[in-house]
């Protein structure tokens, strides 16, 4: 009887996640990749500060107990076809997206070798986490930048193609902090995306199969467009205000869980699985 090769989690941290006291979120992650055993790569594409970045999360990650940590830095397109970077990523369980500008990764890993082993990689059960840049650049399209905004409209935001390791799906960070629910809202109207996912400052979801769980000190705000009944895009000028009628929200904070396929939320109690 042949076993099917299990794919590897996703963890999803809105940004500014603690790297300091606890450690809750990246703690969470280097015990997903697999604890002290997990092997690490950092990709520092997004920042424009590669070496101080990667030193950072390498002092992190060694102090939590990883086997080993090693940094790829690429801050040019043809850094993603070196060696000795697809050895890394083929070693690692785990491969972690850095802050900053997630253009920055589109523009210098997608499309290359380097993107084509981490996702092999994720087929074969590697975990995938990233943070801030890192967590927008996950869908398959993916939010580019806009306006903290109210009420959404055309010009709130803008899309582009992601790295396509959450498809059909639409990620904001520093969520509540910046507050960017008009921003998300316009961009599931303007992207046929069935769901937005906004993730608060030092919060992350760990996606396995098509359920997640929130881990962090926020919250995680669900925006199920699946369920609308009316919007006005249609003839809209870019300034004009959107109308969306009926699209359902959730707020889930530490401990709560969410189904994908469903899209119905679920509360675990401590002690039950």
């Amino acid at each position: 009887m042949g076993t099917e090769q299990k794919r590897g989690a996703l963890v999803i941290i809105g940004g500014a996640e603690d790297r300091e006291g606890e450690l809750l979120v990246l703690r969470e992650f280097i015990r997903t990749a697999g604890g002290v055993k997990a092997r690490i790569a950092v990709m520092t594409a997004a920042t424009g500060y590669p070496r101080e970045v990667g030193d950072e999360y390498t002092d992190i990650f060694e102090r939590l107990g990883a086997e080993s940590v090693e940094v790829i830095h690429t801050e040019h397109r043809d850094d993603s076809e070196r060696e000795d970077s697809l050895r890394i990523v083929k070693e690692a369980t785990g491969i972690f997206f850095t802050g900053g500008d997630q253009m920055r990764i589109v523009n210098f890993i997608k499309g290359t070798s380097l993107d084509k082993v981490i996702h092999n990689r994720y087929e074969e059960g590697a975990v995938i986490g990233g943070t801030s840049a890192g967590a927008a650049m996950m869908p398959d399209q993916m939010i580019l930048g806009g306006t903290s905004v109210a009420n959404p409209s055309v010009d709130a935001v803008s899309i582009g193609p992601g790295m396509g390791f959450l498809p059909g799906i639409l990620v904001d960070q520093h969520f509540a902090q910046r507050g960017r629910l008009g921003r998300l809202l316009a961009a599931l109207v303007l992207e046929p995306a069935v769901l937005g996912l906004g993730i608060d400052e030092d919060t992350a979801i760990i996606i396995n199969g098509d359920e997640f769980e929130v881990v962090g000190r926020g919250a995680v705000t669900v925006v199920d467009e699946t369920t609308s009944t009316h919007n006005n895009l249609e003839g809209l000028l870019k300034d004009e205000p959107i109308a969306l009628c009926g699209v359902q929200l959730h707020i889930l904070p530490h401990g709560y869980r969410f189904n994908l396929k469903t899209h119905l939320p679920r509360f675990v109690e401590k002690g039950k699985g």
